[in-house]
């Protein structure tokens, strides 16, 4: 069965077709500037080349159509009709507490994602336009919901509740969710093939390292906890994002700079992170290492903050867990970093891990990076949500979940 994974944004649509008994990548591409002058779609057949075309797309359907139309063209297509794709798997950002694991798409679906809205305005309404233009092209295609949440959801109470006064969970559901879910999954299970034993049996540490980062706690198999929080821009410092901070600082700016709570809030998400500790050198890591290499003091001090809050949530996630098997280096930077990599691990030699020099300047490739000994091992695992979601969604359809 091929599987079509669909992950929309407010103006773009990622997608990729995936044969979902092979795991083989059919097609993959890219709807860009929807709904804006300059539209695009870049689509890329698997072995093929990537093609680029000029097209106006007013919404998301408009998109999907040209997605569909680029599936089945008859010279570079990957289908020759819709009754080739068995499934749709939509990527939801936020979940709430209503989705502990994939789902098929009903119209009762549908409201519970719009009702998590107010958790993601940036992403659950996208995603939202993302399924019912799909349901308009392919109305006989079933549909699954697979949420960036769903993997935290087996958090214990005492990882998810913040010390607030106790209704304010009760009444608007405020608690620590999680993010990248799909990924954490991912990782940790593939982290359990790599190393040939149960994950019911591990303790695991993923390090999902990019300009957005978490890091999750996963224990026997389920997540016990998780540095995202209510919203993404708890836990870890980011490309642009703060992290953990003092929740007063945001009062003090306000009352010092005379700017509401929304204007403080922009500028955690927006101007903060490596970003703002480099005092705006650059939030892409790429740029921050060349930097660091070449001794400039900016791109030291943000690279040391970034390290310094990743090595913090392993100890204490280490220590939360009593003990770890496996850590995991994960996405964009975790994947191909062997600097950051190597500074983080640094500071692990009490447990043991010693590095593997030569395969830690690997980048990109799935490998183990600590030598054999009595210390946990260290992996480098590249991430895949779309097979991820390609896979729950087959379960789903399947009726294997």
């Amino acid at each position: 069965m091929n599987i079509l994974v669909i992950n929309c944004g407010s103006s773009s649509l990622k997608f990729q077709l995936i044969d979902a008994q092979s795991e083989k990548l059919i097609a993959k591409g890219l709807c860009e500037r929807i709904g804006i002058d300059g539209s695009r779609l870049v689509y890329t057949p698997a072995g093929g080349k990537k093609q680029i075309t000029e097209a106006e797309m007013k919404d998301h359907t408009a998109a999907i159509s040209l997605v569909l139309k680029a599936l089945m063209d008859p010279e570079t297509g990957a289908v020759k009709d819709l009754s080739e794709i068995g499934a749709v798997g939509h990527r939801i950002v936020h979940g709430g507490e209503n989705f502990s694991k994939a789902t098929l798409i009903t119209e009762d679906v549908k409201k519970a994602i719009a009702d998590c809205s107010d958790l993601a305005p940036l992403h659950n309404p996208a995603n939202l336009i993302g399924i019912e233009a799909c349901e308009a092209l392919m109305p006989s295609v079933p549909m699954v919901a697979v949420f960036d949440t769903a993997f935290h959801q087996t958090m214990p109470e005492e990882s998810y509740l913040y010390a607030l006064p106790y209704h304010y969970y009760k009444d608007y559901r405020i608690r620590r969710y999680g993010f990248h879910g799909t990924s954490h999954e991912y990782v940790s299970s593939r982290a359990a093939a790599v190393l040939g034993k149960p994950i019911e049996e591990l303790k695991i540490i993923v390090c999902h390292l990019g300009n957005g980062a978490s890091i999750s706690a996963v224990k026997y198999g389920k997540c016990v906890d998780t540095s995202m929080g209510l919203t993404p821009l708890e836990g870890l410092v980011m490309g642009t994002r703060s992290g953990d901070i003092d929740p007063a600082i945001v009062e003090f700016i306000a009352n010092k700079e005379g700017k509401s709570v929304s204007e403080i809030l922009r500028v955690l998400n927006k101007e903060s992170g490596v970003y703002g500790v480099s005092d705006g050198f650059s939030s892409d890591f790429r740029d921050l290492e060349d930097a660091y290499e070449a001794g400039n003091e900016n791109a030291k001090r943000a690279m040391e903050v970034f390290i310094h809050s990743v090595v913090k949530y392993i100890g204490a996630y280490t220590a939360e867990m009593n003990g770890v098997d496996a850590i995991c280096f994960t996405a964009g930077v975790g994947e191909n970093s062997p600097i950051i990599r190597d500074r983080i691990l640094q500071h692990l030699t009490y447990m043991n891990i010693t590095i593997d020099e030569v395969a830690n300047h690997k980048r990109g490739e799935e490998i183990v990076i600590s030598n054999p000994g009595p210390g946990p091992n260290v992996l480098v695992i590249p991430t895949n949500e779309e097979l991820s979601i390609a896979r729950q969604t087959y379960a789903i359809v399947a009726g294997e979940n």
